[in-house]
């Protein structure tokens, strides 16, 4: 047990630092890029900022915890039968407290806006899109998320390629989504900027929980049976 506790530890630290970058990638790319005087860098710019900032993240500290950085990460992989279920709770209290920390430095910094990035449908889509079309696609790409993530990490895959390939998803996903719901497949991602933005956002949050981690469950039990042998 002496043994576990530092390892848990560490993991849920490499947990919350993880999901800090990951949801400042968006923030930061979201608040500060369409302003630039250089020209925005626009929706491209907002997928290559979270799909690389994942994939080096990953490469870097994603061996301490496995590196999901992302509630619905979890919880697929607990039904992939990839991570211990009892270890789920403190991996996404670490995740929510890592996310809350990047909107809270955003908000010291300031121009972000008055839906802080927030996710949602009506007026908080870019589309305006129905509250029907929000959940099924990030229902959809959350599976398509996990699926990705149980193939590329299975014993005898690409192991040194998983991030890379995990990155090139995310950036992929969020092309195709954020003028839809503004990309979440991330519960985390979308509290702490709901929580901070208030009003509308904070009463649409709860699709950004149970959406992508039905999508997550689903993408997890969809690669256990596609890929066990």
């Amino acid at each position: 047990m002496a043994t576990t506790r530092p390892a848990m530890t560490k993991a849920l630290v490499a947990e919350a630092i993880g999901t800090f970058l990951l949801v400042s990638s968006v923030l930061g790319a979201a608040f500060y890029s369409f302003g630039s005087p250089a020209g925005p860098a626009g929706i491209l710019g907002v997928a290559l900022s979270i799909g690389t900032t994942v994939m080096v993240t990953a490469y870097a500290i994603g061996h301490v915890s496995g590196g999901h950085y992302n509630p619905a990460v979890t919880l697929g992989l607990v039904a992939a039968g990839r991570f211990d279920a009892g270890k789920a709770l403190p991996y996404i209290v670490a995740q929510v407290f890592g996310a809350f920390a990047a909107a809270g430095v955003f908000a010291l910094i300031g121009h972000t806006g008055a839906t802080y990035a927030a996710n949602g449908w009506g007026d908080l889509s870019i589309l305006k899109a129905s509250m029907s079309q929000v959940f099924i696609i990030e229902t959809v790409l959350t599976a398509f998320f996990l699926l990705v993530i149980v193939g590329v990490t299975r014993t005898g895959g690409p192991s040194l390629l998983a991030p890379l390939a995990i990155g090139l998803t995310l950036t992929a996903i969020h092309l195709m989504s954020i003028p839809i719901s503004n990309t979440s497949v991330n519960p985390a991602r979308s509290f702490a900027p709901a929580v901070y933005a208030g009003g509308e956002a904070l009463s649409q949050v709860w699709l950004f929980w149970v959406a992508p981690i039905l999508g997550g469950v689903i993408g997890g039990w969809v690669g256990k049976w596609l890929l066990d042998e």
